[in-house]
């Protein structure tokens, strides 16, 4: 048998505890994981085809009856690979069973409804994966950080949204909350060659410059972000982001893991099986 390239599982690595601190978080760093990055890209394709089957019994349940389904919420600064994540990591999987939504600044409707009303509308059904790209947590990161709302209004939103994680838990959701983290070196980087790259202009937005301006400010709303929301049904995992492959290999482990720990068998036949193949085949 290969022995495992991990020598502690991501879930225990990755995972937010009390006292942790965010500026400790070495963005470059590989926690638990011995292997370099060919091996790991190598090792990501391998767990494909199980993510795959995993993603299609939790559909097969979805559509038979079913309750559960799965929440990847990806956080992070500017660049920090969301985007990839989505790409090479869910991707591997059938994008039929598959519901991403990113959220972006909202809508005069859906700032008069509340800033839940557009998660709860954006949430997977029975048997889907959901990946939100960004989620109801810029209300206590964008939104503290630029002032557009009073403290106390937005500090009242960490016990809020606990309690909603907390129900749709309880009604068959299981959540997988990420912050990516990178340095602001590693963000230079990549801003920049989005700069170098014609066919990358279109990823580049000028406001980036003012969220790297905020970077103190921002890290400290994420520092309470993880402190406040990390809870047993929701916990949060904080995943180095400087390199791609890792990020991406960190997060198909959280995700097989939390697919695995469904424990999903095929659903059973509502129908004679043997009848059909007789009518099937005559015989």
């Amino acid at each position: 048998m290969t022995k495992s390239p991990w020598t502690e599982h991501p879930t225990r690595t990755l995972r937010w505890r009390p006292g942790d601190r965010l500026d400790a978080v070495d963005p470059r760093a590989t926690p638990g994981y011995h292997g370099g990055k060919r091996a790991g890209k190598r090792l990501l394709a391998e767990h494909g085809a199980e993510l795959s089957d995993l993603q299609e019994r939790l559909f097969a349940h979805g559509r038979t009856g079913g309750v559960r389904n799965v929440l990847l919420v990806l956080q992070g600064m500017d660049t920090s690979g969301k985007g990839g994540i989505v790409r090479h990591v869910v991707g591997m999987v059938d994008p039929q069973g598959v519901r991403c939504r990113g959220f972006g600044r909202p809508t005069p409707e859906e700032q008069a409804r509340g800033y839940l009303w557009r998660i709860r509308n954006a949430l997977p059904d029975a048997g889907l994966v959901g990946v939100f790209d960004r989620s109801h947590y810029e209300q206590v990161l964008v939104v503290r950080v630029d002032e557009l709302e009073p403290p106390a209004t937005w500090q009242a939103h960490y016990d809020e949204i606990n309690d909603f994680e907390a129900e749709i838990a309880d009604a068959g959701t299981a959540i997988v909350k990420v912050v990516l983290a990178i340095s602001p070196e590693e963000q230079l980087e990549r801003l920049v060659s989005r700069l170098d790259r014609p066919h990358k202009h279109w990823k580049y937005d000028p406001s980036d410059l003012r969220a790297r301006e905020q970077w103190d400010e921002y890290q400290a709303a994420y520092q309470d972000m993880l402190d406040r929301t990390s809870t047993d049904v929701a916990p949060w995992y904080v995943v180095p982001a400087d390199r791609k492959w890792f990020s991406r290999l960190a997060v198909g482990e959280l995700l097989r893991h939390t697919l695995r720990g469904l424990d999903l068998g095929w659903p059973a036949a509502d129908f004679d099986v043997q009848r059909q193949r007789r009518l099937l085949t005559g015989r």
